[in-house]
């Protein structure tokens, strides 16, 4: 392990380590002479003696040193030093779809699409430069924080040419194509088939095949059929499923021919998810699945002295003994799995399970023989018979003019089968169009398989193609094969809202649309992801058009400004434009009336945009009356109301108390009011005629003081 500080080449300063593999660790280092951060893929100290190991790591580098491309990591530098063997590649800063599917669980259709894509195209740009990855996992895709999906770690990848030898499997088995695990040939279908497998754990969170032992896995790649993506994630496009099937196909015929064919399905799965456009190749015999043999399962064994992640002899002598088992069940495939090299073995089985043949279906089946070889020999003697004229009396009927009218016929036929005809141009006309001046050359038209086609350049409805070009000459009756155009295509957006911004670009851009940005705040949407888009999904759109996707910027913090002094409506207006909620509570305070004279939180406190502050607005003062009245001099002793009276208001203080000695002077206290003005207290006796207090009364007023402002007391708040 390097220590942090320690020079690579007298350039690459190496800062930490950031990962490691089975061969090399991963530093994170800076390039002091370029001033760029770079990582540094280093040999581990246990291999760098062995020769074998040393060749694939140079391998490695110089493999993935020819390639430049965006779906691809770097390489800048290869080199090696006081015996370490070191790459300097590109520094990606984020994680592997490996840890993005841990984080995620399992990811959208459209987003696995998206990232499928960007894998395949980098490995078009190796498997151009006839390179062949041969360890494509979720573990050597990196997805960098600018949404960018890259291929890394060619750590087994090398030239491939038609001299190209079996390899050892040094790939997570998980991922390994059937081939791989049995030690044979490895081309660009094996990378397809990983990428297959990779798609799969995208869309539903698990691997198809696993198993408490690597060979257990291995003998599932070559042995078993995988359960349906659908079971696992029923949401499924029907086309993306196909496109997994035929990635995942045992037989090597049977998958994609190339990256550019399952890039073609890929795209076009995004625009007609439900399609059934991919072409699954029929199985035949050769592709059925069969029983590994035991050389096949010895061979595997044999790999683990190679360098394969294969665990102990243990785990193989345990599948070995489990195949043995299952060679002894009676199905169709045993003697085909394994008639191959334990003859001696298998008769003995053979022998075992034989009965007796039946004589009566023998002497059945000796009867049927010699009736088919009766019935042949008949039809051969009529035939010579017609040949040479013995049953010519059963066409005596026939005239020499019958003779000479099937002459005549048979030699119109000729003629017209040798006639030739040019072929007119049928581009930009319409169907009928073609067919009316095709057949009036004696010429028939029909559809191509592959049409109707989108094109920018015919219009909907016009042929676009035929398959034998305008002035070649063909034979009368020859059916023209025309593709018609549908006109510019039609693309439906994706929904990416919810998506991280980086993952929004990469599947709306992969359409060949361009993305615009907008941010806002939201407490709904993580930051960094998609609130909204425009236009809105499945609206059809053509490549080239702008797709506006806004993204969120988290919470917003406001901090809240101070609004003591100001009038409520003033308040309340500087608080709604910093994106804030005024809360009104009114209270006397001898502040102007409708002035705020207090706020909640104060001002300065950092709040969420959205949420409320208490405003307290003032009513106005309030005052308190205080007031000792003596006994007026018109008072009898009677029965008497005190009353308090502001305008329209009046409230009743004493209520026809008895009169008594000692009721004077009353206190007049507790009174309390808004304002000074326009108030008094009155005074009512009730005069009764007799003076036992009965008979009539009569209510007269013997009091009335009107209040000055003296005679209040401010209330402080």
């Amino acid at each position: 392990m390097l220590e942090q500080g320690t020079f690579i080449g007298d350039r690459y300063e190496v800062i930490e380590k950031i990962g490691s593999g089975g061969m090399a660790d991963v530093y994170r280092a800076k390039d002091h002479k370029l001033n760029r951060f770079i990582a540094i893929k280093v040999m581990k100290s246990e291999f760098q003696e062995d020769q074998s190991f040393v060749s694939k790591f140079r391998a490695e580098a110089h493999a993935a040193a020819g390639l430049s491309h965006p779906n691809i990591v770097n390489v800048y530098d290869v080199g090696d030093e006081k015996g370490v063997y070191y790459i300097v590649m590109e520094l990606v800063g984020g994680i592997t779809l490996k840890d993005y599917i841990n984080k995620k669980g399992k990811l959208s259709v459209r987003e696995a699409v998206s990232i499928a894509i960007q894998v395949s195209m980098g490995l078009e740009a190796a498997h151009n430069n006839n390179i062949i990855h041969r360890d494509i996992k979720p573990q050597n895709i990196m997805i960098s924080t600018d949404g960018k999906v890259k291929v890394t770690d060619f750590g087994i990848a090398r030239a491939a040419s038609a001299n190209t030898i079996s390899s050892n499997v040094m790939g997570s088995v998980h991922y390994s194509s059937p081939e791989q695990a049995r030690g044979g040939y490895s081309d660009v279908k094996s990378d397809i088939y990983s990428l297959g497998i990779t798609m799969y754990e995208m869309v539903t969170g698990r691997v198809p095949f696993d198993g408490e032992t690597t060979v257990a896995i291995a003998i599932k790649h070559l042995q078993e059929e995988m359960v349906a993506p659908s079971a696992y994630a029923p949401d499924i496009p029907y086309s993306v499923e196909q496109i997994i099937f035929k990635c995942t196909q045992k037989s090597s015929d049977r998958r994609y021919a190339s990256i550019d064919e399952l890039l073609r399905d890929l795209k076009l799965s995004l625009v007609n998810p439900e399609g059934d456009f991919v072409q699954l190749t029929p199985l035949n015999n050769h592709a059925k699945t069969v029983m590994i043999s035991r050389e096949e399962l010895e061979q595997i064994k044999n790999q683990k002295s190679h360098g394969s992640e294969y665990d102990d002899d243990d785990d193989y002598e345990e599948e070995k003994s489990r195949s043995r088992r299952n060679s002894k069940r009676k199905n169709k495939y045993d003697d085909e799995a394994y008639d191959k090299g334990d003859d001696d073995e298998d008769d003995d089985e053979d022998d075992d399970g034989d009965e007796k043949f039946n004589p009566k279906l023998e002497k059945a089946m000796m009867t049927g023989a010699i009736i088919i070889i009766v019935v042949i020999l008949v039809i051969f003697l009529a035939l010579v018979g017609y040949a040479v004229g013995f049953f010519d009396f059963l066409g005596s009927n026939k005239t020499k003019d019958d003779a000479t009218q099937t002459e005549t016929v048979t030699a119109e036929i000729t003629e017209s089968e040798t006639q030739t005809v040019t072929v007119p141009s049928l581009l930009r006309k319409t169907y009928e169009e073609a067919k009316a001046e095709l057949n009036a050359l004696g010429l028939g038209i029909k559809l191509a398989s592959n049409s109707p086609q989108n094109s920018d350049e015919y219009a909907d409805g016009m042929i676009m193609d035929q398959d034998v070009a305008a002035g070649t000459k063909v034979n009368a009756h020859t059916q023209i094969s025309v593709v018609i155009s549908s006109g510019t295509a039609s693309i439906s957006i994706p929904n990416v809202s919810g998506m991280s911004k980086n993952a929004a670009t990469a599947a709306i851009e992969n359409l060949g649309l361009t993305v615009k940005y907008e941010y806002e705040y939201s407490s709904d949407v993580n930051k960094g992801d998609v609130i909204r888009q425009n236009p809105v999904a499945t609206v059809g759109v053509v490549a080239g058009d702008t797709v506006t996707i806004t993204i969120s910027e988290g919470i917003e913090y406001i901090t809240v400004p101070n609004v003591v002094g100001y009038n409520q409506s003033s308040a309340e207006t500087a608080l709604g434009t910093k994106k804030l909620v005024a809360k009104v509570t009114e209270e006397f305070n001898s502040a102007e009336n409708g002035t705020v004279f207090r706020q909640s939180p104060s001002a300065g406190t950092t709040l969420e945009a959205g949420q409320e502050v208490t405003i307290y607005v003032s009513k106005g003062q309030q005052y308190s009356l205080s007031i000792l009245i003596e006994q007026p001099s018109a008072y009898s002793n009677g029965p008497v109301v005190v009353e308090f009276v502001q305008g329209a208001y009046r409230r009743t203080l004493a209520d026809w108390t008895e009169a008594s000695n000692g009721f004077f002077p009353f206190s007049v206290s507790g009174v309390i009011t808004e304002s000074t003005e326009n108030a008094s207290i009155i005074i009512t006796e009730r005069i009764y005629d007799n003076p036992d207090r009965s008979g009539a009364s009569n209510d007269i007023p013997i009091y009335t003081r009107n209040l000055t402002s003296s005679d209040f007391t401010v209330i402080s708040q």
